[in-house]
């Protein structure tokens, strides 16, 4: 028989278990985080019919889904996680208590085109508030504070979480007379990031806008200062158009509510320049990034939506939520060398080493450090001791506990820092206590910051 070489495909991303423990840890503090503000955990499939998925889609998207034909069904794989969220909601609104809070974090592919950092198989990180006909601003106030938690859980400091409103932009638009064309307009400024002011006006020429209209519109954008200078900025605007002045009064709300929140004014920026390139957001907006490293762009983007479950329901659900592309971030920070390399990432606290005889004492050992909360690992092939200390060197495991015909004589067992090289000699219960008070001591956020 041939022997097929073994491979992984492109855009799809394999861990090794240390790393693996380390994107785990991220996992965790996101749910006890969104758990922590009365966020569901939930799941949905991973292959919807397709019609559903692209309900509210199309474009881009379509050209990106994985879709296929299984009998008479189309098919597709999930590409984010709001679409099937919104169809859940349609589905079982009945049954729900609103405004209905959960948090997902599962994967979703996208078939585009492979590179460093972007993957066709990846996981995100959602929470979302949805309504029952309306939906509070304060909701949209939130969702910051949450996001802030969650990147100081992270251990970073340096980030910033940067917010519009699209009704403010949709207003200014309608006061230039390209109300029709604002969609448009809105995906092509959210690329002023990436490639600069005059591209992004070249862009705008060639869509048709004439060279005041242009200029206006980078004028406007690029209004920067305080959050009070930017409102005060965005005041002289007011009373030219209904609309811009809703957007203004909400992003008024979601500010002056963020300090109650706990959430400092140098994580928090308004921005005029971010409207999201997603056609379903229709009020506030949010991204995140890294202030050390711009290069990364946008780590945690979303926003309000009024209309996504429209397409499933005549029940109007309004919602807020926001997306952290897990994968991409952690790729990311792992590249930058930002993971913390000291942070535990062994599977196991402890690996209970039988030095010989029969195994009982050592099964009951083991049991007994696992009835203390610790993760242990009891290795039972029979193996020279120099090659049972190879395993655990390799492993990572921090501790080693030895357990031979002396220490079982004795009631007792060694516990060797696998770090240090120290050894001692103590019943089972204090070997627990001074395994989980070592551990405690060098227990870490995952991200280090610069």
């Amino acid at each position: 028989m041939d022997i097929i070489r073994p491979r992984t495909l492109s855009g799809f991303m394999e861990l090794l278990p240390a790393k693996q423990i380390r994107f785990e840890r991220m996992t965790q503090i996101l749910r006890d985080t969104y758990g922590s503000y009365g966020f569901a955990p939930l799941d949905t499939p991973a292959i919807e019919d397709a019609q559903i998925l692209l309900a509210k889609g199309g474009g881009e998207t379509e050209k990106q889904i994985y879709r296929f034909q299984k009998g008479d069904s189309d098919l597709a794989l999930r590409f984010d996680l709001t679409v099937p969220l919104a169809k859940y909601v349609a589905l079982h609104c009945n049954e729900l208590a609103f405004p209905f809070r959960r948090f997902q974090i599962s994967k979703v592919y996208r078939g585009e085109r492979a590179q460093r950092g972007r993957f066709r198989e990846f996981y995100q990180a959602d929470i979302d508030i949805i309504g029952d006909g309306k939906l509070d601003i304060l909701n949209e106030a939130e969702i910051p504070a949450i996001i802030y938690k969650v990147f100081r859980g992270f251990g970073l400091s340096r980030f910033q979480i940067r917010v519009n409103n699209r009704k403010i932009l949709n207003g200014f638009y309608a006061m230039l007379g390209l109300s029709e064309r604002s969609g448009d307009i809105m995906r092509t400024v959210d690329k002023l990031d990436k490639i600069g002011p005059d591209k992004v006006r070249a862009i705008l020429l060639e869509e048709g806008l004439t060279g005041e209209q242009a200029d206006q519109i980078l004028t406007f954008i690029a209004i920067r200062g305080t959050n009070a200078q930017v409102i005060e900025a965005l005041e002289g605007y007011t009373g030219r158009n209904e609309i811009f002045d809703l957007g203004l009064e909400e992003l008024k709300a979601v500010a002056s509510n963020l300090s109650a929140f706990g959430v400092p004014e140098e994580n928090f920026a308004i921005d005029l320049t971010i409207a999201r390139g997603l056609d379903y957001y229709t009020g506030t907006v949010y991204e995140t990034t890294l202030l050390d490293h711009p290069e990364i762009g946008s780590v945690c983007s979303g926003g309000r939506y009024d209309d996504l479950a429209g397409y499933y329901t005549e029940k109007k659900l309004p919602g807020v939520g926001i997306s952290i592309g897990l994968t991409r971030l952690f790729y990311v920070l792992d590249e930058q060398g930002l993971l913390n390399p000291a942070l535990p990432t062994a599977p196991a606290d402890a690996l209970v080493l039988p030095m010989g005889g029969e195994p009982g004492p050592a099964i009951t050992l083991a049991e007994s450090l696992r009835s203390c909360g610790l993760r242990v690992q009891l290795y039972g092939e029979q193996k020279k001791f120099k090659q049972k200390m190879a395993y655990a060197n390799k492993l990572g495991v921090p501790f080693a506990v030895l357990l031979g015909e002396d220490e079982i004589a004795a009631g007792k067992c060694s516990v060797k820092n696998m770090v240090t090289g120290e050894q001692i000699t103590v019943t089972p219960d204090e070997a627990a206590a001074h395994i989980k008070a070592t551990l405690a001591a060098i227990d870490g956020p995952v991200i280090l910051e610069n």
